[in-house]
């Protein structure tokens, strides 16, 4: 049953990487270049689909932007993708996100989603960590549309802010996940 389980969840990743739309075939090793005009071109998007995410952008300290994460599971899933710190117009590092799920599950999907760090704070806990597990350190709370309707810059209270954003593909089911994003090298 584990080999046949084994199998089938190699089978969905495969296809996440070369049926997805927009992941070009790889959703690893990209160029510093890539990364930096991928991250920008997918904050574009998400200003266009989500105006208050610009609105952010103004008075965040940095944007946690990874502009193409792949997603696929059966039973046991993850995801990874790369992407940009961004502090003003700057991009000042590369980052990696990775998660694991584990529960029922099945499919895959690519996405992009960033993370307003609208205090000092929240900055340099992602800059000063060996690698950041989100729901832990600076609150973060994931925007969906009824918070967007409801969300002012004068009203903000949290450390950071998340998006998701330009979903592809099918995942379905209901699983426990667990996301780190580490520094990387480019």
């Amino acid at each position: 049953m584990y080999s046949l389980q084994r199998n089938v969840f190699a089978l969905i990743l495969a296809a996440a990487f070369f049926v997805l739309p927009g992941t070009n075939g790889l959703a690893v090793a990209a160029t510093a270049e890539d990364l930096d005009r991928d991250s920008r071109q997918a904050l574009q998007t998400l200003y266009r689909t989500e105006p208050i995410a610009e609105s952010l952008s103004r008075t965040a300290k940095g944007v946690l932007v990874f502009p193409n994460m792949v997603k696929a599971g059966l039973v046991f899933g993850g995801s990874y993708g790369e992407g940009v710190l961004i502090k003003g117009a700057t991009t000042v590092d590369y980052y990696n996100s990775v998660s694991g799920s584990w529960g029922l599950q099945i499919g895959a999907q690519s996405y992009g989603y960033a993370v307003f760090l609208m205090t000092d704070e929240a900055v340099r806990y992602v800059e000063d960590t060996q690698g950041w597990e989100l729901g832990v350190g600076p609150t973060v709370v994931v925007v969906d549309e009824g918070i967007a309707k409801n969300l002012s810059t004068s009203s903000l209270q949290h450390d950071a802010y998340a998006f998701i954003f330009s979903q592809q593909g099918l995942m379905a089911g209901l699983s426990i996940e667990g996301t780190k994003i580490s520094r990387i090298n480019r």
